[in-house]
């Protein structure tokens, strides 16, 4: 009945995971001759808003009092904020919204009213975010991988194997899935809105994320947990047959709950993550839960071999070897099939694996994914070679149980002649062949205890090196397991290749309308120092725009007698081209710059403070 809810959760995708803005109004480095009304964002998919997701501030880093955050027309890939009467300068606008993946993204811009002026507001970057509090709730996402591979993979061996699976891995796993989905819960106010980890304690960030899509799904997790340890252990689940025969929890209703429950499971991190937005939506779902659960079945049901083979050898037949190992191979099968489908819809071309970060931690996992094959097809090998030796120990025949009885002690010729008399005095009938039968039933039968071999049984002298090799085999399939999880969970934060070109073709159709550069100086002289702050808009090929700003030593604006502005592209030959600035009155401008080219282009300022005194400065810019 709890996997309804998640069902619910999962909703429709749009057109692609990771939001990414995709227009402003006002655009983003304008100048409006009229105060505008609001400010909307447009995201290439369906956002959340938090209570502070649209922040204005005014050019003396004001905060300003905006109205009510929406969505603009009820379209969910939108967001807006009324603003009140603005007064002339330059307005900064950061902003920070919930992707429908759950994962948060931020950035900022600017648009002026009248004409530009200098701000004291500092540009905030692109991923605003508290270090600590990422670094906390990436950590706690990673324990409950391994949480859930511990406490799913050891259920699955001990059902497939007939072994009863270490108790000590069982309520280990639920007890580090259960507390680290606790922390992700606290640690997802903090990680969505970028504050630091004490906001966790806050009750109003609380309720926020409890109501969220990634907050109910955890809720959810908590409550399958509680759920599955008395459910699973009423139904017998664990419970290692009397006989040692057969796999644990082989009928239909154990296998329904446990198969039910992991499903459930899965599902918290499908309808929260990548999978849940995007392409092709149900099936990407459907290979998101397929192989999380071949990831928990082949590390936890590793961790459980280990363990078994490390501290009770003798108790792992090699049939629960051979079948442990179809079912590793199995999942192996449904992690590269799902992976390599995930990987596809993830990376959208071949360019995104070079040219953007989750290209390169995908090329990262494949290594890793890679060398974990390696010692999976080691593991393989030692597997069968266990099985033959246990299955192909000679029994010895009847013929030299007898030559060994004939040749025992004088003692036991005693007991055993003795035995023979008693049997032929009750018989009365028999003959001499019927005592040597009395004498080998009792060899074959009634061997005292005492009398029995202690040494190992047969075959565990040839089962012991294959037994290690497969440990050690075994533990580096961990080893590399833990390495490609950490790869993975790292992957579930960031933007997907798709995602990024998409961006960057929003970016493309609609082209930056302005930079803004910042460039020191000074002439040597007591207070001849300062900066000049130049937007170039629209930093395209063709006609531009340019206002300067001098600052002086204090920080306040600074009138100079000159300032003079060049470009030259030196890889073609072009230029200087002086821009040819006006005076217009605390700024300098022009509208009639013409860059022929694109490429990257030298920018020199000559700044003259005095009569006599100037000094010359340069940086590079970028045309498109």
């Amino acid at each position: 009945m709890l996997v309804a809810p998640l069902l619910l959760l999962a909703g429709a995708g749009s057109a692609s995971a990771h939001a990414a803005l995709r227009g402003t109004d006002p655009a983003d480095g304008s100048v409006l001759k009229t105060a505008p009304k609001a400010v909307t964002l447009t995201f290439t998919e369906a956002v959340g808003l938090l209570d502070n997701s649209i922040r204005v501030f005014d050019p003396e880093n004001r905060r300003v009092h905006t109205g009510k955050q929406e969505h603009a027309d009820g379209h969910s890939h939108t967001a807006r904020v009324t603003l009140p009467d603005l007064k002339q300068g330059t307005y900064i606008v950061a902003w920070r919204v919930v992707s429908a993946d759950s994962h948060p993204v931020s950035g900022a811009l600017t648009f002026s009213v009248g004409k530009r002026s200098a701000t004291r507001a500092a540009l905030p970057d692109d991923e605003v975010q508290d270090a600590a509090s990422t670094a906390l709730y990436n950590t706690a996402r990673y324990i409950a991988y391994g949480g859930l591979a511990l406490l799913l993979g050891a259920t699955a061996f001990a059902m497939v194997t007939g072994v009863a699976a270490p108790r000590g891995l069982l309520v280990g796993g639920w007890w580090t899935l259960l507390a680290a989905t606790l922390a992700l819960l606290l640690l997802r106010g903090p990680y969505e809105r970028g504050s630091g980890p004490a906001a966790a304690f806050d009750l109003t960030v609380l309720r926020e994320t409890a109501t969220s899509r990634p907050g109910l799904a955890l809720l959810v997790r908590v409550a399958l947990l509680a759920v599955a340890a008395p459910v699973a252990a009423r139904a017998g689940v664990l419970r290692a047959p009397a006989d040692g025969r057969g796999p644990v929890g082989s009928g239909r209703l154990r296998f329904a709950i446990v198969s039910l429950l992991s499903l459930a499971l899965a599902l918290t991190w499908a309808v929260a993550e990548h999978a849940s937005a995007g392409i092709q939506v149900p099936l990407a779902m459907t290979s998101a839960v397929l192989h999380l659960l071949a990831m928990a079945v082949w590390l936890g049901g590793l961790t459980a071999l280990v363990t078994v083979v490390q501290r009770t050898p003798g108790d792992l037949p090699a049939p629960a070897v051979a079948r442990f190992s179809r079912l590793a191979f199995a999942a192996v099968a449904v992690l590269a099939a799902t992976g390599a489908y995930q990987s596809w819809r993830g990376l959208g071309s071949l360019d995104a694996l070079t040219s953007t970060p989750y290209g390169r931690l995908l090329v990262a996992k494949l290594a890793g994914v890679a060398l974990l094959l390696a010692a999976a097809g080691c593991s393989r090998r030692f597997t069968a070679r266990l099985a033959v030796p246990a299955a192909k120990v000679p029994a010895a025949p009847p013929e030299r149980v007898r030559e060994t009885v004939g040749a025992a002690s004088g003692d036991a010729d005693a007991a055993h002649v003795g035995k023979a008399a008693r049997v032929r005095d009750a018989s009365h009938a028999r003959g001499a062949e019927g005592v040597r039968d009395a004498v080998d039933v009792r060899t074959d039968t009634d061997t005292d205890p005492q009398d029995a071999p202690t040494g190992p049984a047969p075959g565990d002298g040839a089962r012991a090196p294959h037994l290690q090799a497969l440990r050690r085999s075994v533990l580096a399939e961990i080893s590399l397991g833990l390495v490609v999880l950490a790869v993975t969970t790292l992957l579930t934060g960031t933007q997907p290749g798709r995602a990024a070109e998409e961006a960057a073709a929003s970016t493309a159709a609609e082209p930056p309308l302005g930079s803004a550069t910042v460039i020191p100086f000074d002439v040597g002289t007591p207070g001849g120092h300062g900066k000049v702050q130049i937007e170039l808009t629209p930093g395209r090929v063709g006609e531009n725009g340019v206002q300067a700003l001098i600052f002086g030593p204090d920080g306040g604006i600074a009138t100079v007698p000159e300032l003079r502005l060049t470009f030259t592209l030196e890889g073609r030959d072009v230029g200087p081209l002086d821009a040819r600035l006006t005076d217009r009155g605390g700024y300098w401008a022009t509208d009639t710059l013409d860059l022929p080219l694109p490429g990257r282009w030298t920018m020199r300022a000559t700044v003259r403070t005095s009569d006599i005194d100037q000094v010359t400065v340069s940086k590079t810019v970028r045309i498109g």
